[in-house]
């Protein structure tokens, strides 16, 4: 791993501060158990007139990912920032066609998790069937599987997918949540990978599923707007920072 001393010097303060809560939305991650080994994602927009990304270090696992070991890319996948790492470019992308299409979009994440993959083979995929799933609900959208992310000739199909929604659920592979800051990306994947395993042990219990009236569903955004006080991601975020520095302060190395 890079040390962070040698990063440090080489960054602005605000680089530094999104390294600090991109690899501490890593940690978060595998806290959850959201992570699959060295297989899934998230990146953040560096700050700045450069179209610089972060994204972890191919091989490492979430639970290891400090603010040093962070690999600086650009939107061709080129490394800016020298150092010892590679990507995967399969995840690269993914992140790079929203990052590119989405100046509004600081961060992308992208999830694998067995509820999330699970609702993404639904043919209905999401239901509207508890509070949480509202949520999501209210800015979701679908993308057709197109076989591991590899091909440039998707990204047009991705974005226009998206559009200008936040949450994506990518059928037959996994979930995917945007913001415009890394706390806010992390909240949306909260309540969508919430939704999801709601929804697949509601399903499990094989009785019929009560769906949410549709004027409750279009009246959410407003709702959630007075739930998080306007804040969004900010208001849990601090929290989930003095968490992390308990169990193991190391992701701001």
């Amino acid at each position: 791993m890079a040390k962070s001393s040698d990063v440090r010097r080489q960054v602005s303060d605000e680089e530094w501060q999104v390294r600090v809560d991109l690899a501490a939305c890593y940690r978060v991650i595998a806290m959850y158990g959201w992570d699959d080994l060295v297989f899934t994602h998230i990146s953040a927009r560096v700050p700045g007139p450069d179209e610089h990304f972060l994204i972890n270090p191919y091989g490492c696992l979430f639970e290891e990912i400090t603010a040093s070991s962070l690999v600086k890319v650009n939107l061709a996948g080129d490394i800016v920032l020298a150092t010892d790492k590679v990507v995967n470019p399969a995840g690269f992308v993914i992140h790079s066609a929203i990052h590119a299409a989405r100046h509004d979009v600081m961060c992308v994440l992208h999830t694998h998790t067995k509820a999330g993959v699970a609702v993404s083979a639904q043919a209905h995929g999401l239901l509207p069937i508890s509070q949480v799933a509202l949520f999501p609900y209210a800015t979701l959208a679908y993308h057709n599987y197109e076989g591991v992310a590899l091909n440039d000739e998707e990204k047009p199909r991705l974005v226009a997918d998206l559009g200008s929604k936040n949450a994506l659920i990518l059928r037959n592979h996994g979930l995917l949540t945007t913001g415009a800051s890394i706390a806010d990306a992390f909240l949306m994947m909260y309540v969508l990978e919430t939704a999801c395993q709601t929804q697949v042990l509601a399903q499990s219990g094989g009785s019929e599923l009560i769906q949410v009236a549709p004027q409750i569903v279009a009246g959410i955004q407003a709702q959630a707007e007075k739930v998080t006080r306007g804040l969004g991601g900010s208001l849990v975020w601090p929290g989930l920072l003095r968490k992390l520095d308990r169990r193991d302060p190391s992701f701001r190395d």
